[in-house]
């Protein structure tokens, strides 16, 4: 087991990603395709509708349900 802590562990080329990065809000609105992508699913007939009525219902915060 190594005592090391993590940032006793990093090589001098690793480096934390910026907090500002790490949001999931899109700089556009969110568009149905947005919405099944990020759901991990196929971009279909059946899948837009299911993501047009999900952003009808919830909003654009319905992909930050998704995302993490």
């Amino acid at each position: 087991m190594s005592s090391s802590t993590p940032e006793e562990s990093r090589s001098i080329d690793d480096h934390c990603t910026p907090d500002f990065l790490l949001h999931t809000a899109p700089a556009r609105d969110v568009t149905p395709e947005d919405l099944v992508m990020a759901a991990g699913r196929d971009v279909t007939p059946k899948t837009l509708d299911w993501a047009r009525r999900k952003l009808e219902t919830e909003g654009a915060v319905a992909i930050e349900k998704l995302l993490p």
